[in-house]
C-alpha cells in the first residue's frame, strides 16, 4: 500500500477492505463517536459500507478523503485523518470545500497525534494537492479537537447547530 504523507509516528494511506476490522473498532466507542457528534458503527457491515461506499469512491472522484492512520510503533490502524469534499450546502455554505477530520482510538488520545496527523494532512491538501478553503468542525464539548483545529492555523468563523450538537465551525 502507498504511504500518502508520513510523520515521524504516523503513516497516512489510503484505506482498504483489509482495514474493515480497525474501522470498525475505530468507529464503535461511544466516547470517541460522542465527541464527533456521528452515531457509532454497529456492525461489521455499516464498516464496509464507509468504505466501499464513501472513502473508495471519494478516492476516484476528488482524489482525496479519509486515510487510514497508521500508528508505526505497532503498525496499527489506530483511525483517520484528511481532507474530504463537501457539496455546496452540506456544509451550511453556499460553497463547496474540504473539510479536514480527524478519529482515532482513545487509547491513543493525549500524546499528539491528533495534532501531528491534522497538521501533515492540512499540508499535503494546501501543498501536494493544491486545495484552498479548508475548514474544520468541532463539537463545543471536544475541547481537544478545537484546540488542534487552532493549532493548525484555522480561526473560529461561526457556531451551528446539526443533527442535535452545537458545532463550531473553523476555517
Amino acid at each position: 500500500m502507498t504511504t500518502l504523507i508520513e510523520t515521524p509516528r504516523l503513516i497516512m494511506r489510503e484505506f482498504t477492505l483489509d482495514d474493515l476490522d480497525a474501522v470498525f473498532e475505530f468507529s464503535k466507542e461511544p466516547e470517541v463517536m460522542k465527541l464527533t457528534g456521528e452515531a457509532c458503527v454497529e456492525n461489521i457491515e455499516q464498516a464496509r459500507k464507509i468504505i466501499t461506499d464513501i472513502w473508495l469512491p471519494e478516492y476516484k472522484q476528488y482524489g482525496y478523503a479519509r486515510y487510514a492512520l497508521v500508528h508505526k510503533g505497532d503498525n496499527k490502524v489506530i483511525g483517520f485523518c484528511g481532507l474530504k469534499f463537501m457539496p455546496a450546502g452540506e456544509i451550511g455554505d453556499n460553497k463547496a470545500a474540504p473539510d479536514i477530520g480527524y478519529r482515532m482510538l482513545k487509547k491513543y488520545w493525549s500524546q499528539g497525534l491528533g495534532f501531528e496527523a491534522a497538521n501533515a494532512a492540512m499540508q499535503y491538501g494546501i501543498n501536494t494537492l493544491g486545495l484552498t478553503g479548508i475548514f474544520g468542525d468541532a463539537v463545543v464539548e471536544n475541547t481537544a479537537s478545537i484546540r488542534i483545529l487552532e493549532k493548525i492555523g484555522l480561526k473560529y468563523e461561526r457556531q451551528f447547530e446539526y443533527e442535535g450538537f452545537v458545532v463550531n465551525r473553523y476555517s
